[in-house]
């Protein structure tokens, strides 16, 4: 709730501060004696956009503070908890303004941003104008005050939580259906590529040993005519070979007579180069053998060679690097492999998800249905009191015919009126008279009203285009929503501001050469006044006095 609002330099205004206290508080003046300037200035307060401008003429700040009682409100302390601010009884919100054009906010002392002042003050006041019947026109408000009169705010939002995941989820799978699209032939190249390397069978080591084999084959005639020379030079010659001469070397070596101490080992070392010189013929022998010369193994080893190395020019990497291509490759299918089992997971996801939307969006539209033909009663009930006794207040629900996902459920909500008996139902933005445009959103707002959880409603004007026997309604009215909070009303109807507990005048006075916009609380007589020049202009007679005395007498009883 409201306690007080102090301004300080904004516009006119020099120094000024108001308290307020629950019930209907009534706010007049004479014209351009800016008495809706307190809201602007509250509003100021709660986040919205002000400028430079506001300031008050040769200042260099503007100050406005205002103070709430929250200890009841448990949305705001919860909010304020939930952001670390200070949460007791009371919350200050204040907002200064500067001539270089910067704005700064505190919350409880605290530095917060524009729109924290703006989601804290939409917890706390709720600003009904005369310009309120524009945003009746829309689809979307009718929405929103008829969701929040069947109490399906929370379910409404939970619905356009579902819509979101089920968007993302649906642009998600659109860019990864695009994606596959797009990687389609990449994925027929890869697998290609792979076949191709699967083919080749090729195995670690492989290409060395192929060349080994492959320059033995290429140059097998003169290793088996080198080897056969080997062969004669070793044992094979007759008359003149390593063996013979090594065996006569040794019997010479052992036939000595006396044999120097230097030669005692040459004996034993003659003996064993004679086996080893046996030994390698025996290997030269076996190898001779064994190889052969063979045109088509030679030529199966060019050909395996060369299509190694073709694939690996191809690939554009070293033969011996075909391997790690081939698991690189391989590694990379299994990757847009992936994205399709991901298409197929999501779009179970999504069905789910779809599902989830259905369910809560259904238990909205049956919350809708129920609530819709209440709240029209109680609008029809307000508009007969309002001097609109033939017209017929209704409400229709339009559901979307292909029944997609959308945040706002599945349907629209349109706020119709026939305004004559025997005419048909119209929308509002058909509706030709102004003056019935504002009293059917006078209806609507103050059912609204009733069931909003915010603790300070105030209504700008909003009795613009009535009077008389409409206006002391609309007094009651309001009066009637003061019981259960509190109603701050800026008016020019004496009706309804007979019924108000408290009663302040907005005014402009000249102090020397300056301007200051002021407002006052009115004592009981300044109240009979400030009713009578409601009620008769500049002149102010002894009649309109009774009768101002008259209307809250009236206003008291009723």
């Amino acid at each position: 709730m409201l306690i007080s609002l102090h301004i300080k330099n904004y516009t006119l205004v020099e120094n000024l501060e108001i308290e307020f206290s629950k019930g209907l508080t009534a706010i007049s003046g004479e014209t351009g004696a800016g008495k809706s300037l307190i809201l602007e200035a509250l509003a100021v307060a709660l986040g919205s956009r002000a400028d430079a401008e506001t300031i008050r003429f040769g200042e260099e700040v503007s100050e406005v503070t205002a103070q709430f009682e929250i200890s009841e409100i448990p949305p705001a302390l919860n909010w304020l908890r939930e952001r670390d601010f200070e949460a007791e009884s009371t919350c200050i919100l204040r907002r200064l303004l500067k001539t270089e054009g910067r704005s700064r906010g505190y919350i409880n002392g605290d530095p917060c941003t524009m729109q924290q002042l703006q989601d804290l003050g939409g917890i706390l006041v709720d600003i009904h104008n005369q310009h309120e019947h524009q945003s009746l026109l829309h689809r979307s408000t009718h929405m929103r005050l008829l969701d929040e009169y069947a109490k399906a705010s929370t379910l409404a939002a939970r619905v356009r939580k579902e819509s979101i995941a089920l968007d993302e989820a649906n642009k998600k799978l659109s860019s990864l259906e695009t994606q596959i699209n797009d990687d389609s032939s990449r994925i027929e190249l890869l697998q290609y590529q792979i076949s191709e390397l699967e083919l080749l069978e090729l195995e670690n080591d492989e290409i060395a040993k192929l060349e080994v084999e492959q320059r033995k084959l290429a140059n097998a005639e003169q290793i088996i005519q080198d080897c056969r020379r080997l062969l004669l030079l070793c044992s094979h010659r007759e008359g003149d070979n390593i063996r013979d001469n090594l065996n006569e070397a040794l019997s010479i070596s052992m036939n000595l007579p006396e044999k120097p101490t230097e030669l005692l080992n040459v004996e034993e070392m003659l003996r064993s180069s004679l086996i080893q010189v046996e030994e390698a013929a025996r290997e030269i022998e076996i190898s001779i053998d064994k190889f052969s010369v063979d045109p088509k193994r030679l030529s199966e080893v060019d050909h395996r060679l060369s299509a190694i190395f073709q694939l690996s020019r191809k690939h554009k990497v070293k033969p011996g690097e075909l391997l790690g291509v081939y698991e690189s490759l391989k590694q990379e299918l299994a990757g847009l492999n992936i994205n399709q089992e991901k298409i197929i997971h999501l779009k179970d996801s999504i069905t789910k998800q779809r599902e989830k939307f259905q369910k809560f969006a259904s238990q909205l539209s049956e919350m809708r249905s129920e609530a819709l033909g209440k709240m029209a009663n109680e609008i029809n009930e307000k508009l007969k009191n309002l001097s609109m006794k033939e017209a017929s207040f209704s409400i229709a629900l339009i559901p979307f015919e292909d029944r997609e996902a959308r945040s706002i459920g599945l349907e629209e909500v349109e706020f119709v009126i026939s305004t004559s008996k025997g005419q048909p139902y119209r929308s509002l933005n058909k509706i030709a008279s102004g003056g019935e445009l504002s009293r059917i959103s006078l209806a609507i707002q103050a059912v609204a009203a009733q069931n909003s959880h915010i603790p300070t409603l105030i209504f700008d004007e909003v009795d613009v285009g009535i009077g008389g026997a409409t206006a002391d309604t609309v007094g009651m009215l309001l009066k009637t929503l003061g019981e259960e909070g509190q109603i701050i009303s800026v008016t020019h109807q004496a009706q309804v501001a007979a019924h108000a507990g408290a009663h302040y005048k907005a005014k402009k006075i000249v102090v020397g050469n300056d301007t200051i916009s002021t407002i006052e609380a009115l004592d009981p007589t300044n109240r009979i006044e400030e009713l009578a020049r409601m009620l008769g202009g500049a002149i102010i007679t002894d009649n309109t006095l009774r009768h101002a005395s008259e209307m809250i007498q009236l206003a008291r009883s009723k």
